[in-house]
């Protein structure tokens, strides 16, 4: 063998290499997709997949919204809850007139779009808060966030507890409300296309404008974004509250596909997001990050979720292996930043 070739051949198993240490959690993943598909080969048929598809249509939102967070090295863990209000806050206003329990009884047929909006202004609200909270005092994401989600959770639960729905599931959707989330337009799902939607949007903001630019920096080394002249607050309270728009735009459409609402929708929703968002390949340190990654992501921890219970895995099993896979996600992620530095 020449030298040259020696080379080659010694530079293409050291790519191999890296990218199987690179894509390990990933391809992990993929090897029990794998497994769960043997086990039950019904899984693999087209309308589980698109039962997948529309399940992870709004987890794909939400993991969009905290990528911006994680991006910067931080974490949102009151998404979640900011789920469960905006859908209560959505759910509350778009009943049918007949239904017997409604939350407003007295509230007629409102404009779709109004509701929508003031649940999206809401956890727009609260994640400008989490941002200012996290810019202005330097209190850590973790620590912020921590206390909104007792907070969202506290404000939620009271409106919920309203007279006269007093904590009553809320029920009873309108038709053109449940359309977004349970419609089709032809075969394709309605709620497909508006995670489609906003996945091109996000990739547009992060790649095409100076403020995605600016996310990237200022996960990447602050000091030396602010050096460059970067409004490190002005960023940090912009991303926090695109996160927050996006968490609860997840909510709406959660309570669109579902059909009702409680105050407890979306808990530990985040943490799928997280996993999903790592496994995708945005690393926890910040800075690294791409749209694609997370929606491939999501769609195997979705699938992952539904394939478990698809063959009869004990739920309580399955909180153990989401547990697992995201201590290795991060795990490794961590170790990737080792090795760089």
């Amino acid at each position: 063998m020449s030298a040259n070739s020696l080379v080659y051949t010694l530079l293409g198993k050291r790519t191999v290499k890296q990218f199987v240490m690179e894509k390990a959690i990933f391809l992990v993943l993929l090897l029990l997709v794998v497994v769960i598909a043997i086990i039950n080969p019904r899984i693999l048929s087209v309308r589980v997949m698109r039962d997948v598809l529309m399940m992870s249509s709004t987890k794909v939102i939400m993991a969009l919204g905290m990528m911006f967070v994680i991006l910067t090295g931080g974490v949102d863990l009151g998404g979640g809850r900011t789920v469960g209000l905006a859908a209560v806050i959505s759910a509350s206003m778009l009943q049918t007139p007949d239904y017997v329990r409604r939350f407003y009884p007295e509230l007629g047929q409102i404009p779709i779009l109004f509701p929508i909006l003031i649940a999206v202004l809401a956890g727009t609200v609260f994640g400008v808060l989490n941002g200012m909270i996290v810019a202005k005092f330097k209190v850590p994401a973790f620590i912020a966030t921590l206390s909104s989600m007792l907070i969202i959770y506290g404000v939620n639960s009271i409106y919920f507890n309203m007279p006269p729905n007093n904590s009553q599931p809320i029920g009873g959707l309108r038709a053109d409300f449940t359309y977004l989330g349970s419609g089709s337009i032809g075969f394709m799902p309605v709620i497909i296309i508006f995670a489609a939607i906003v996945s091109l949007i996000v990739w547009i903001v992060l790649n095409k404008t100076v403020f995605g630019k600016n996310v990237y920096a200022v996960g990447g080394n602050p000091e030396a974004a602010a050096v460059s002249g970067i409004n490190i607050t002005k960023t940090l309270v912009g991303l926090f509250g695109v996160c927050g728009f996006l968490i609860a735009l997840s909510g709406v459409l959660e309570a669109a596909r579902t059909g009702g609402a409680t105050n407890n929708y979306g808990s530990g929703y985040e943490l799928d997001a997280i996993a999903s968002c790592v496994v995708g390949g945005v690393s926890t340190t910040g800075g690294v990050g791409t749209v694609s990654g997370v929606i491939a992501g999501v769609i195997i921890f979705s699938f992952i979720n539904y394939g478990l219970t698809f063959v009869g895995v004990n739920p309580y099993w399955q909180n153990i292996i989401k547990g697992l896979i995201i201590v290795a996600a991060v795990s490794f992620d961590i170790r990737k930043y080792v090795k760089k530095n």
